[in-house]
């Protein structure tokens, strides 16, 4: 899909393939130096997706948190954070969590025409709401058409599991980021990176990876998983 903005995936794991344990406490995954990395890349982007299940659970501003950072982009007349998106097929939405409360820029919620009406009422001003249609479920590659149209160019998609497993299925992804953390989760009820799907890059077409950095005591994995990440790299995409 040519009008779609650029898609980047960025997650942390587990060595053993994990994005959370199973304690009520969050599973940090990553660093002081790699959270400002993730700061950085928010900053070039003009929307942040996550999945219902995460804003639930993790409850996430999805903020810049750099003022350095903030300031650039109202100095270019941008918000100080991107947009915020979330995909939800039960609308099982609370209007007080961080998402709908926190930073100055548009909340956007996509979901099924069964739910849309109850969500509409419940967010009210908080947020703007997109019926996708009957569908039970929401359609990736629609959302980022919508994104599109609505003038969003680059888009960071920062899970779950169920949204990255959407994205990376239905090959809606240009740049994977995939932080490694060192430790184990060894409990097979915790969340996974990604669910079963059958996905592009396997066996017989190998993802391409772009480049290997530590930071700290985590390994940054960059993969290119589109023809679109050479453009955006080599022809000035950086911002």
């Amino acid at each position: 899909m040519a009008d779609r903005p650029y898609t980047l995936l960025s997650c942390g794991m587990s060595i053993d393939g994990y994005l959370d344990g199973t304690d009520a406490a969050r599973l940090l995954l990553s660093n002081d130096a790699d959270f400002d990395r993730v700061d950085a890349e928010r900053a070039r982007c003009d929307a942040i997706l996550v999945g219902a299940a995460t804003v639930r659970n993790d409850n996430p501003r999805l903020l810049v948190r750099s003022a350095a950072r903030r300031a650039e982009r109202v100095a270019r007349g941008l918000p100080a954070s991107p947009a915020k998106v979330t995909l939800t097929r039960r609308g099982e939405l609370t209007p007080s969590a961080a998402f709908f409360t926190t930073g100055d820029a548009e909340k956007i919620v996509y979901c099924p025409t069964g739910a849309a009406g109850d969500v509409r009422l419940r967010l009210g001003a908080l947020a703007t709401v997109v019926d996708t249609g009957p569908a039970a479920d929401v359609d990736p590659a629609a959302v980022l058409e919508d994104l599109s149209a609505r003038g969003v160019d680059r888009v960071m998609v920062e899970g779950g599991g169920t949204v990255l497993t959407q994205f990376l299925t239905a090959d809606l992804a240009d740049e994977l980021h995939l932080v490694v953390a060192p430790l184990f989760v060894g409990d097979s009820r915790a969340p996974r990176l990604v669910g079963d799907g059958c996905f592009p890059w396997r066996a017989h077409h190998r993802a391409a990876l772009a480049g290997v950095q530590q930071i700290g005591d985590v390994a940054l994995l960059r993969y290119a998983l589109s023809d679109r990440f050479c453009a955006e790299h080599v022809t000035g995409g950086d911002r």
